[in-house]
């Protein structure tokens, strides 16, 4: 089957009979929940089937689950973490174990769900001018340290049968405007991106996804990474991953234009998939019409993105759950 190049959401907790048809007829690639989209166990099972019956494949279902602020299942019925810069500051030495098992964890909720991905590893550096909206959410403010705990949660999501999306490329740190809202723009020299910003992405360029950032390097060029061929090829060649991307939603205001252009253009540049979230049935539909089909490169890609989705490892997570809380001196909640 050859996949539609989009990433699409639903409006709520059950499909529509709009969307049902909407999905059959583009065959999204994958899909994204919310917190609209989310009530108890059952109810978002039954909503990943749907959304799997609809698009006709066994679709990527992907979710936000960082921990902190940004967090879609929450209690009573899901683990409420801290927010990861916090939480690695708790774990202090053990930190690298500590994310391991967070995102064990968090793995094992989704999976028992139907959600079989996590945007998450971010490797975004953080520095002292990271923006609010991103600084927390952060793993830390070195290069080796943020790719090897970048690494630790992959490592948990992957045994745990979730493929990691590593965000947001080729790097968001040094950003001091939130892009839901506005463009930013970063004015660094390349050899310090290279060395800095770009690094932890270079160590985890084996990773299934990755997710664009929407942010202008002025060293480069003057468009936003997401709409950019020439940052795409820094990704590709420079970077060096070549398995899945996926764009950042096109819906944030950092992006202007018509989304459907955007949409076009993100593919043009050289990312696989277009992410198009929090719309309306029919711009999602004009979206999905813009993007069409993935292109046979990017089919490859998705495929090879799927081959790494494996059945959990046999673990005993209430174990998992008790070596965490000791690592940590106290709970693994927030």
């Amino acid at each position: 089957m050859r996949y539609g190049a989009t990433i699409l959401d639903a409006s709520g907790l059950r499909l529509t009979a709009q969307e049902k048809a909407l999905f059959r007829a583009v065959k999204p690639f994958g899909f994204i929940l919310f917190a609209r989209n989310i009530d108890t166990p059952d109810q978002v099972r039954a909503l990943c089937d749907e959304l799997r019956e609809a698009a006709g494949h066994e679709a990527v279902i992907t979710v936000d689950q960082e921990g902190g602020r940004v967090q879609r299942l929450r209690a009573p019925h899901w683990r409420d973490w801290t927010a990861p810069l916090d939480f690695v500051q708790a774990a202090g030495p053990n930190a690298a174990e500590a994310m391991y098992l967070r995102f064990r964890l968090i793995a094992d909720e989704l999976h028992r769900v139907g959600i079989d991905s996590n945007c998450a590893p971010m490797v975004d550096v953080a520095g002292a001018q990271t923006h609010a909206f991103l600084r927390n959410r952060c793993y830390g403010t070195t290069p080796d340290a943020v790719a090897a705990l970048g690494r630790a949660a992959a490592d948990g999501m992957l045994a745990g049968g979730v493929l990691p999306v590593v965000k947001h490329m080729p790097g968001h740190g040094r950003a001091t405007m939130d892009s839901h809202f506005d463009l930013p723009q970063v004015d660094a020299p390349r050899a310090a991106l290279d060395t800095h910003d770009f690094a932890p992405f270079k160590a985890l360029n084996d990773l299934p996804m990755g997710m664009t950032a929407h942010l202008v390097y002025d060293a480069m060029d003057p468009r936003p990474a997401t709409l950019s061929p020439v940052m795409m090829r820094l990704i590709r060649e420079d970077i060096g991953f070549d398995n899945l991307i996926m764009t950042d939603d096109i819906s944030m205001k950092a992006l202007t234009g018509e989304v459907d252009a955007i949409a076009a253009g993100a593919l043009a540049a050289g990312c696989d998939v277009v992410l198009y979230c929090n719309a309306t049935l029919e711009d999602r539909t004009r979206v999905a019409d813009a993007a069409g089909e993935m292109s046979e490169a990017a089919q490859t890609r998705a495929a090879r993105a799927l081959a790494m989705r494996r059945t959990p490892d046999d673990v005993d997570i209430p174990a998992l759950t008790a070596k965490l809380d000791r690592l940590l001196g106290g709970t693994v909640y927030g």
